[in-house]
């Protein structure tokens, strides 16, 4: 079922034109059922562009940049964990680059407006433009729809996925990363440009949130080691037959249970694919880890959508 039928997508609001409980029904059920949900038009073009002419505008200050961070999910290029520039950028806007674009001395050797793989974990806070787009009341009415209490947003990334240069993100399940339990986070992704299976559109595993969580990454208790964050298991191995392909137009938005399995392929195209993206966790009832590497802070509080104005 296209949700779209269902609902229209304002640029500030959303006006539900069916059966509000039909509705609840048919996003939580797709939720539960294949850990991830389809809204398309969930942006309209112009509202992209505007996100995407900011994500832009960012690029800029790549060139500015002495100490360049590198971010990758491949194991081996793994050197970001060991940083305190990713493990502090909770209440930062901060710059990760992708291997390719630097030589091996750090040095940028492409143009800087294709050089970031990401920009993060704060825009919701502390960008204007991010903010008013992720406290949107569209952003209100699928947490209410999901049944969510006390929805709280805990980070946010701008990704590029550069043409040539867009790495793969390998399989993995948000709450790897972001444990809450019992009610695991919720991720929206929001395509800003058309993706697809060139230009490394997201793979879902269907039905694979409900395995439980694989593996932890979890902050080092060994305050003294020089790799701040460790996983608890070693990388799980998956089949390649279990994840299809979601292609998905400008504007359209994907909920990802924070559970299921999903990934992206290096972008091998000579079109980018940008997204943003945020993390939303139930506070009510519900327990955040403390060994989570992102934690809330006073500079970086996880604050209620319901009640977040946003900025003008």
């Amino acid at each position: 079922m296209n949700l779209i039928n269902a609902a229209v997508w304002t640029s500030r609001a959303v006006t539900f034109v069916a059966d509000t409980h039909k509705m609840r029904e048919t996003i939580r059920s797709q939720l539960d059922r294949d850990g991830y949900v389809v809204l398309e038009d969930f942006l309209r073009p112009a509202e992209c562009d505007e996100l995407r002419a900011t994500g832009l505008e960012l690029t800029k200050q790549a060139a500015e940049i002495e100490d360049r961070a590198v971010f990758s999910t491949i194991e081996t290029e793994k050197q970001h964990l060991k940083d305190k520039y990713f493990m502090e950028s909770n209440d930062k806007i901060r710059f990760f680059f992708e291997s390719d674009a630097l030589t091996p001395d750090g040095k940028l050797q492409v143009d800087p407006s294709i050089s970031l793989n990401k920009v993060g974990h704060a825009l919701h806070l502390l960008h204007p433009i991010f903010r008013c787009y992720t406290y949107s009341d569209r952003v209100k009415a699928v947490c209410r729809e999901l049944g969510l209490k006390e929805p709280a947003v805990v980070q946010s990334m701008y990704i590029y996925k550069n043409p040539g240069l867009g790495g793969e993100v390998v399989p993995h399940q948000d709450a790897t990363y972001l444990h809450t339990e019992p009610v695991p986070p919720v991720g929206f992704w929001i395509a800003l440009e058309d993706a697809t299976i060139q230009n490394g559109c997201l793979w879902m595993s269907p039905g694979s949130h409900k395995s439980g969580v694989h593996r932890r990454l979890q902050r080092n208790p060994d305050k003294e080691a020089q790799q701040g964050l460790v996983y608890d298991k070693p990388a799980p191995v998956y089949r390649e037959s279990s994840f299809t392909p979601v292609p998905v137009s400008k504007g359209t938005c994907i909920l990802i249970h924070g559970n299921v399995i999903h990934k992206s392929a290096h972008n091998k195209s000579d079109k980018s694919r940008h997204a943003y993206t945020f993390h939303v966790i139930e506070k009510h009832d519900n327990k955040y880890s403390p060994d989570n590497w992102l934690q809330e802070g006073p500079g970086a509080p996880f604050l209620n959508v319901y009640s977040t104005p946003q900025m003008e």
